[in-house]
């Protein structure tokens, strides 16, 4: 009797989606950025229907894009969704503060102090996509620190769309004032202030959310080739008559 075949890795496909969320977390995959699955196959030794079904979980996250004909590509939000994710951060994270203990766990403590010091060596540091990524694993930090592993995914998910929209564009100003800010809630965390560190923290998602960078999201994907293909007046109609052979 033939044995029946091993069953597939169901850890492939998830552990290439996370490389995927950590590279767009880093700046490293920009909005629009083209993933082809013979790439990824040949990048992760896998087959083409494995990076399919990796990209097919990150669709349903809202994290990649399809089209039929060009492929697969990293989503480009528009400003719109970016206030919806901001709005959606704004309820969970105050919300999970809200609901930690009078005090946090002090290895908790410790273990978001230790993450604010990385941030600030990321930010001195020539590496952009370290110092972006450290910015936003700050909140899913935390919300492991509140043992709450659920919302630490949804946040990862949260923060990487967000970072598409600002934190790819954010100054080494803006970043260390993201830390600074980072900093504060956890000082009110270990004075044991929860209301403190909600306020801080809602203020800090509103900062990050007023700065979306200075290359707007192009909410008409037809704008380039509308501007290319707009008739223009000949600045010097005369000369074209001059060239014009006579019928």
């Amino acid at each position: 009797m033939q044995a029946d075949p091993p069953p597939p890795d169901e850890s492939r496909p998830k552990k290439i989606a996370d490389r995927i969320v950590d590279a767009i977390l880093a700046g490293q995959l920009a909005p629009g950025a083209r993933l082809g699955e013979q790439s990824l196959a040949d990048l992760f030794d896998v087959s083409r229907t494995i990076v399919r079904e990796a990209l097919t979980r990150l669709a349903a996250r809202g994290m990649v894009e399809v089209n039929t004909r060009r492929g697969w590509f990293v989503v480009q939000p528009s400003r719109v969704a970016a206030r919806e994710a901001f709005a959606a951060r704004q309820v969970i994270e105050t919300g999970l503060l809200q609901s930690l203990p009078a005090r946090l766990d002090p290895a908790a403590i410790k273990r978001l102090k230790r993450h604010i010091a990385q941030e600030r060596a990321a930010i001195a540091g020539p590496d952009a996509g370290e110092r972006s990524f450290m910015l936003g694993d700050f909140h899913v930090c935390l919300a492991e620190c509140a043992g709450n592993r659920l919302l630490a995914d949804i946040l990862r998910d949260l923060t990487a769309r967000t970072t598409l929209i600002a934190t790819l564009y954010q100054s080494t100003h803006e970043a260390g004032a993201s830390c600074a800010e980072h900093a504060g809630i956890v000082q009110a965390l270990e004075a044991g202030n929860t209301a403190l560190a909600v306020e801080r923290m809602r203020e800090h998602i509103d900062n990050v959310a007023q700065h979306l960078g200075p290359q707007p999201v192009n909410e008409d994907p037809l704008a380039a080739l509308r501007s290319a293909l707009t008739a223009r007046k000949s600045p010097h109609p005369a000369t074209r008559r001059q060239k014009e052979p006579s019928s």
